[in-house]
């Protein structure tokens, strides 16, 4: 990474994004760090405004390489609240407004209008899910006028998410200071953005775009190249993987691990026929509590963080991978799923039928779906899954259906959309 203060050839676009490397345990990293890679090849230069590495709760080094060598990348100073302003684990509500990260608006101005002196960006670019990147973008674009994506990629906010009141009001402050002043308004799924647009119908519906999450084949190329498959006797156990967080409120396991704690009481399955892989959780004093209550030590196995291509592996080793999203996130898609549907393995999602997830499922292929708040309805999803994993006959997706969800596919769709908005700068301008 460098920090050159030569302009490059092609027009910049400043990036405002917490999720960066050296963060650890968010999916968001690879959105924002797949746009940095395949921008140049099209046309755009990015410049990387982030937060210093203090502010992560969990850093790794392991994707650092990953970051383009000739990028510019900035890390303004950030605190977490939670950490480094509580006095005995207690902190001020008013100190984590609209977030836990809010210092870091006070260091990232200033060092964007640094990058903006220094760079000259056409564009400014700002990504959820920490809302204090929004206010950073629009505080920037109200001090120079550069035009101003938001990705907001899922609802900032629905009914009683955020949970707390004080909270939720911030989230909604900030969500229509974005949607009122920024050029053009990114989602991740139809959902969202369908209910954005009932949300603020005053808006016209030009300013409402789609740029899915998705995989990139690099990844999954290096993955493979180091990939050796897991020697299996026959007739073990199948494993069943999870990987990433399990967030108690938007994938609550509960329902699963009481449904599958019943399935082995009565005797249909057991560690020696199925084992069940939590990798990266986080929320693990959560999962152990439930594991205990309903009895499935030795079945459900919790794993923790390792490198990112070395989870590709994993999935790609796995004989089943498990999806959980809740009812209410049913304008939501986890990033992860995409991964899922290209390392082609059998898919077991536990979600709402309704809900964009299961419909992106049922586009590939896929029907072994069951929902996530449902006990009776996950015991037979799973018992469902297991007898068609046995059988070889579980759905997969087709090998062409994961070529549209690549990353360098969604990479030239925001290139695509900065030449837009540059474009139509440029009429206000004549």
């Amino acid at each position: 990474m460098v920090d050159s203060h030569s302009g490059p050839a092609n027009p910049s676009v400043l990036m405002v994004a917490f999720h960066f490397p050296p963060q650890r345990g968010s999916s968001g990293i690879q959105r924002t760090l797949k746009f940095t890679q395949h921008l140049p090849s099209l046309g755009w230069q990015p410049l990387v405004l982030s937060a210093h590495r203090r502010a992560y709760a969990d850093s790794s080094d392991d994707q650092l390489g990953d970051v383009p060598a000739d990028a510019v990348v900035r890390r303004a100073f950030a605190l977490d609240s939670a950490r480094h302003l509580a006095v005995r684990g207690r902190y001020l509500r008013a100190m984590a407004l609209p977030d836990r990260w809010i210092t870091w608006l006070f260091g990232a101005v200033p060092a964007g209008l640094k990058l903006i002196r220094e760079h000259r960006p056409r564009v400014i670019w700002s990504t959820y899910p920490i809302p204090t990147a929004h206010l950073i973008a629009y505080c920037l674009q109200r001090y120079t006028k550069l035009p101003w994506i938001a990705d907001m990629r899922d609802p900032m906010t629905e009914q009683n998410t955020p949970a707390n009141p004080l909270v939720w009001r911030a989230y909604r402050w900030v969500e229509k200071l974005t949607v009122r002043n920024c050029a053009r308004l990114v989602f991740t799924t139809p959902g969202a953005r369908a209910v954005y647009r009932a949300r603020y119908p005053e808006i016209p519906e030009s300013r409402f775009r789609l740029i899915e999450n998705g995989y990139d084949e690099d990844d999954f190329l290096r993955a493979t190249a180091s990939y050796k498959p897991t020697a299996k006797a026959p007739g073990g156990p199948l494993v069943l993987l999870h990987s990433g967080i399990i967030y108690p409120l938007e994938r609550d396991p509960a329902p699963m691990l009481d449904a599958l704690g019943t399935l082995r009481r009565q005797g249909l399955i057991s560690p020696d026929s199925l084992r069940v892989v939590l990798r990266a959780a986080v929320h693990e004093d959560l999962l152990n509590t439930l594991i205990d209550k309903y009895g499935l030590r030795g079945l459900v196995v919790l794993e923790p963080h390792i490198p990112y291509r070395a989870a590709l592996a994993e999935m790609l080793d796995a004989d089943g991978l498990l999806v959980m999203q809740a009812s209410h996130c049913n304008a939501q898609i986890p990033a992860k799923l995409y991964e899922y549907l290209r390392a082609r393995r059998p898919i077991l999602a536990l979600t709402d039928p309704a809900g964009d997830t299961a419909a992106t499922l049922r586009g590939a292929g896929i029907d072994t779906i069951a929902r996530l708040d449902n006990k009776e309805d996950i015991m037979e999803g799973v018992m469902r899954f297991i007898t068609l994993l046995r059988q070889r006959e579980a759905p997969l997706p087709p090998e062409n259906a994961s070529q549209h969800y690549s990353r360098r596919s969604r990479s030239s769709q925001l290139a695509q959309l900065l030449n837009e908005v540059l474009e139509e700068q440029a009429r206000k301008v004549q």
